[in-house]
């Protein structure tokens, strides 16, 4: 785990919209970000019946709180790039900002949960207990 509080590595879920046009899809990004490079994948629903799932690489970069990317889908029904800039919130919980591609421009969302180390290490010191060492009140 990176000590920069703005760090975006982990998985995000959002959701984009297009302005002038009925488009809208909801996506699933595994991002990895060291000291700002950023890389990674999404994962989208295929809404124009084809594929199932399209795919995609991110590569880009993150300065305080701004974030650039572009989203290279693999192949299949799509094969374009598509420019995001977004902007991180205070806690690195949320990103939202603008995405384009030559004719066409939106709007996203993405947002994740951010669990700390310590919490994590408390979990996972939790010692479940099975039906034979229940205790039982009467």
């Amino acid at each position: 785990m990176s000590d920069d509080p703005r760090n975006i590595g982990g998985i995000w879920y959002g959701r984009y919209d297009a302005l002038g046009y009925s488009e809208a899809n909801s996506f699933v990004a595994r991002l990895g970000d060291d000291n700002g490079a950023i890389s990674g994948t999404i994962t989208e629903p295929d809404t124009r019946g084809g594929h199932g799932v399209r795919r995609a690489f991110v590569s880009g970069d993150r300065s305080g709180t701004e974030l650039r990317f572009v989203k290279q889908y693999n192949g299949g029904a799509l094969a374009h790039a598509v420019r995001y800039t977004g902007e991180i919130n205070a806690e690195a919980t949320e990103i939202s900002g603008l995405w384009v591609i030559v004719r066409h421009h939106g709007i996203f969302t993405m947002r994740r949960e951010k669990f700390s180390e310590l919490g994590l290490e408390r979990e996972e010191e939790v010692e479940l207990v099975g039906p034979q060492d229940a205790l039982f009140i009467r």
